[in-house]
């Protein structure tokens, strides 16, 4: 499984609505890029209170990078 498949599934997993959610890789220099864009209305429960539930993501996505090629990943949700 990708990355970006991984963090798709996450997120379409957490939100009420999964056909309106967007995941997108993008190669940087220093690493991976994985754009998520949902609705306004989901952004609450992908970003948690004090944004734990972003930070989960991040970090479960990361360690998923570090078992196969060790690339940073960064991870940005934005909304519609």
């Amino acid at each position: 499984m990708s990355l970006v498949e991984l963090t798709e599934m996450i997120i379409k997993s957490l939100v009420s609505d999964p056909d309106s959610v967007s995941v997108k890789e993008f190669e940087e220099e220093d690493g991976i890029l994985i754009e998520v864009v949902v609705n306004e209305d989901e952004a609450g429960a992908i970003i948690g209170k004090s944004g734990k539930i972003a930070n989960s993501i991040r970090t479960i996505v990361q360690a998923s990078s570090n078992l196969k090629d060790r690339k940073k990943v960064k991870i940005n949700i934005t909304t519609l």
